[in-house]
């Protein structure tokens, strides 16, 4: 990280379809080599079979299981005389949604289905049932941060 300038975030437009910052964050993280368009058609096929499944908008169901991935605590190493100590911190606002997104797509990716819409549509719909490994991921990071809450002194 430079100690000189702050780094200038860079601005996302919404996505084509629902004029989203959020859903095109989440196909930015799907994409691979720069291909958008096959992100694009993997997000909104998987949000169709989501709206197959559950007759209720996929779109909704999507925020939903963003908002139950999204972290409070997590843990930082911190050095403090000679050893290193797993301090709790509260998570930012744009932290939290980015460690959302990437957890959502990262136990998509490992999920053994058919194709990756199919994936990532049933990962979603175990997240906004509070199920799944992106909600197991999210509730190990909080023991983590619970079990280490003797060292918040340390925090700053």
């Amino acid at each position: 990280m430079s100690r000189r300038k702050r780094s200038v975030k860079r601005v996302i437009d919404g996505d084509p379809k629902f004029n989203d910052k959020v859903v095109q964050k989440f196909i930015n993280k799907i994409m691979y080599d720069g291909k958008k368009s096959i992100a694009e058609g993997l997000f909104y096929s998987s949000l169709e079979i989501i709206q197959e499944k559950t007759k209720e908008d996929g779109f909704k169901i999507f925020k939903q299981a963003i908002d139950n991935v999204k972290p409070v605590l997590e843990v930082k190493a911190r050095r403090v005389g000679g050893s290193n100590y797993q301090v709790p911190i509260e998570v930012r606002s744009d932290r939290k949604l980015y460690l959302a997104i990437r957890w959502i797509v990262t136990y998509a990716r490992m999920r053994n289905e058919k194709s990756m819409e199919e994936n990532l549509a049933l990962e979603i719909l175990d997240a906004s049932n509070n199920k799944g490994g992106s909600i197991k991921k999210k509730e190990d990071t909080f023991k983590m941060a619970e079990a280490n809450k003797a060292f918040a002194h340390f925090r700053w």
